[in-house]
């Protein structure tokens, strides 16, 4: 693995067990994230994010399962370690920022416990005097005032819970951070001040974040690469200049499509056809088959592979499957004649 790389994620399966029979949420799905960048995950409700993000931490139980995959976090390959060496990693080496935290935080605990406690979880050797300290310090980088963190989780907004879910994050100095749908309780101009401030903490502590979120929007402010998922699978991968300016996916282009514009001529929105897949069912062949515009005979029969279509801009598409490609190309010059 690469210097450069700080988590890879090897054909990464995870599994539900329903009474309909075994839902794969994540479908063999490889993707690595780079030291010190934001990597936003993108797609649709249900497509798999939120799963592969807690699979990140092996925070799968009851119905689910990670039947097959490697997840080589810095080094190590995590899949191999006991459950008690990952409770120490977690929130030491890697933290979660949940999409709710009003449900994630302790409500009878008031913020300065929150913090203190998790110093003393992995670091029992540390004293109460630099504990708080440290709590303190690190609120304040965050703009939350010192005398806030005698404050209950219902006590403060949307926007200071989540400072307080980051802080969380950052007080063991987390080498990742995995933020899940960090700004859907947000309103517009709090949801820009957060993402303002995920920028500057990437800058200042070095953070590598990875940003999970259905809005393209949230995406397009903050990351530094894009990753496109569909149906539990990867559709396209690329720096956020090549995915937004040169989507080569065509459901990573309906989505781009789908953004209102208010630069656009037509005040028409673009509506992408169909419906996602179901899980327990899915299509043969690619997944967005019955819904693509370009859809071919092969997209129904067999599933494309994911590989780069330039430079380290990747996507699962046979438009971009070299003899597919050509071949499609030469049956349009006949055609034309």
């Amino acid at each position: 693995m690469s210097d450069d790389i700080l988590y890879s994620i090897r054909n990464l399966t995870v599994e539900y067990k329903t009474r309909g029979g075994a839902v794969r949420a994540v479908d063999n799905v490889s993707l690595d994230i780079r030291r010190g960048e934001i990597l936003g995950l993108v797609g649709e409700s249900g497509c798999g994010k939120s799963t592969l993000g807690k699979a990140l931490m092996r925070l799968h139980d009851g119905p689910a399962s990670i039947p097959a995959g490697e997840l080589w976090f810095d080094g190590r390959n995590l899949m191999d370690l006991p459950l008690r060496e990952m409770t120490d990693i977690r929130g030491a080496e890697i933290g979660m920022v949940f999409q709710d935290p009003m449900t994630s935080l302790n409500p009878v605990q008031r913020i300065l416990d929150h913090l203190t406690e998790t110093i003393h979880t992995h670091e029992p050797e540390t004293s109460d005097k630099a504990a708080r300290a440290r709590a303190e310090e690190l609120a304040e980088r965050l703009g939350i005032r010192r005398e806030r963190l005698k404050e209950y989780p219902h006590q403060m907004s949307g926007g200071m819970r989540q400072r307080v879910m980051i802080s969380l994050a950052l007080a063991l100095r987390a080498k990742l951070v995995i933020a899940d749908e960090p700004t859907t309780s947000l309103d517009v101009i709090v949801e820009a001040k957060f993402l303002d401030l995920l920028k500057e903490l990437q800058k200042e502590f070095g953070l590598t974040i990875l940003l999970i979120t259905h809005n393209i929007g949230v995406v397009a402010e903050a990351a530094d690469r894009v990753a496109v998922m569909y149906a539990a699978k990867m559709a396209e991968v690329g720096t956020a200049q090549d995915v937004f300016i040169d989507p080569k996916h065509p459901y990573t282009q309906g989505l781009l499509k789908s953004v209102p514009n208010i630069k656009l001529d037509s005040a028409d929105l673009y509506k992408m056809g169909g419906q996602p897949p179901s899980l327990l069912h899915p299509p043969s062949g690619c997944r967005f088959h019955p819904r693509c515009p370009f859809v071919m005979d092969v997209c129904r029969d067999k599933e494309p592979a994911f590989e780069p279509v330039a430079g380290d801009h990747l996507a699962s598409c046979w438009l971009y499957q070299t003899q597919v490609a050509n071949q499609v190309v030469g049956d349009q010059e006949v055609q034309n004649g």
